[in-house]
């Protein structure tokens, strides 16, 4: 199955990889590395390696076995970027290699959620539902209780939050099951309901936006600047019915966000997340930017489309195949064509009666297609008219927005090692990883 792999990936030109570390069972410590890449006009993923990492997981130490780790499997020159979460050790091991060192956006907008939950007000409210779960959680009694309080109700999402929230305070009531003392303790006051019914709407909207940007078998990262754009413009902006906790938690979320995405910074017109955007059928009109930032994402994706070049003799030899016969004009089968023109399509080469600018305005002149749509399936019909930004489209497209994939590998390995495997070689580990995500 790793020659099978090996094959594949020898036959795609761009690949994008994810890391991220976790300790088994039995404390040692693994890396893994993801690979994505675009084949058949779709997104695929696959586990590379879970390798055990006995040295210190140091900058170099890192360094050292991402790089290994891409000379073994032959991606040499194809990795476009690594996506990774904001440790320090592994943002300094992306410093000095031959790709694009991308955070985990995930992980970015969930740094500033907890920033929003961190201030004084909506902290209170999150330390009494903390300790109001942790009853439950620990208490056998109440939480049979809770089960059986709660059997009438209605299968309506929607509605569940008021329904569990009257089923909570009638075990809460309950002498048999909870303490006066501690119902006391553990009670919500109105006020708090009244936060959590208005902030669930925020909160179902980032998580929108997180899982959007968590998969693996679709396109994701031109969608980050989109749907952060989105957030701050629209989810994230203070409404005056709304009480000042969810203000506060809309604001201080907001801030927060905008800091760690900064997106009027020019530094970042010629990095993956807006290059990809921009080839994003879906996002390419680059509205949730302003007129600068646009133009300067546009100048550096035209210096890019400018700089691909066709193998020549590939393009030619294709060309003069093609063309050995022709129709003839008096109805004959065909008739062979000199060498002398045979010659002339290998030396103008095959784009020679296209104009670069054509397809480059063309491309934008097209109409954007529904966000709810895929993106490669516009691609795939398209590839043809765009060539050379067909080839652009894969590069960039494949770059997974988060370092999830690596993390989902966590659970598969969760199950494989565990108390009754703990002895598993890390050789065993690797394998058996290998297998469980890649078959």
């Amino acid at each position: 199955m790793v020659s099978e792999l090996k094959t594949t990936l020898g036959t795609v030109e761009f690949v994008a990889i994810t890391t991220d570390s976790w300790t088994a069972l039995t404390t040692e410590s693994y890396v893994t590395i993801t690979c994505h890449f675009i084949a058949d006009s779709k997104v695929n993923s696959c586990v590379l390696q879970t390798r055990a990492l006995e040295e210190r997981h140091s900058a170099a130490n890192l360094a050292d076995y991402l790089k290994t780790s891409v000379e073994q499997w032959g991606l040499d020159g194809k990795v476009v970027a690594c996506v990774h979460d904001n440790a320090s050790n592994i943002v300094a091991a992306n410093r000095d290699v031959d790709w694009e060192s991308l955070p985990c956006f995930a992980h970015t907008l969930q740094l500033a959620i907890n920033d929003g939950f961190k201030a004084a007000s909506m902290n209170r409210l999150i330390g009494a539902c903390s300790k109001l779960v942790g009853h439950f959680h620990h208490s056998t009694i109440a939480s049979n209780a809770l089960k059986q309080k709660q059997r009438n109700s209605a299968a309506d999402m929607l509605a569940r939050l008021h329904e569990q929230r009257w089923a909570i305070t009638a075990v809460l009531s309950d002498r048999t099951t909870t303490k006066l003392a501690d119902a006391k303790t553990l009670e919500l006051i109105d006020d708090h309901w009244q936060t959590i019914e208005e902030i669930l709407p925020v909160l179902h909207s980032l998580k929108i936006a997180s899982e959007a940007l968590g998969g693996e078998n679709y396109v994701s990262v031109s969608m980050v600047y989109p749907l952060v754009q989105s957030l701050l413009s629209r989810h994230l902006q203070m409404s005056g019915g709304e009480s000042q906790k969810v203000n506060e938690f809309k604001n201080t979320a907001a801030a927060s966000l905008k800091q760690r995405i900064n997106i009027a910074n020019l530094q970042n017109a010629g990095k993956t997340p807006l290059l990809a955007s921009a080839l994003d059928p879906r996002h390419k009109h680059l509205r949730f930017l302003d007129e600068n930032m646009r133009e300067a994402v546009r100048e550096k994706l035209f210096e890019q489309y400018q700089s691909i070049s066709f193998d020549v003799r590939g393009a030619g030899a294709a060309v003069a195949a093609a063309a050995a016969c022709v129709p003839a004009s008096d109805g004959d089968e065909s008739v062979p064509v000199p060498s002398h023109r045979r010659r002339l399509s290998l030396f103008f080469g095959e784009d020679y009666r296209e104009s670069s600018r054509d397809e480059w305005e063309q491309f934008l002149m097209e109409p954007c297609i529904p966000p709810d749509e895929d993106p490669m399936n516009w691609w795939q019909d398209n590839t043809k008219r765009f060539k050379k930004l067909g080839r652009l489209a894969h590069r960039y497209l494949c770059v997974p927005a988060t370092s999830v994939p690596a993390e989902r590998v966590f659970s598969a390995a969760g199950l494989i090692v565990n108390r009754l495997r703990c002895r598993l070689s890390p050789e065993h580990v690797d394998m058996l990883v290998f297998l469980n995500k890649n078959m």
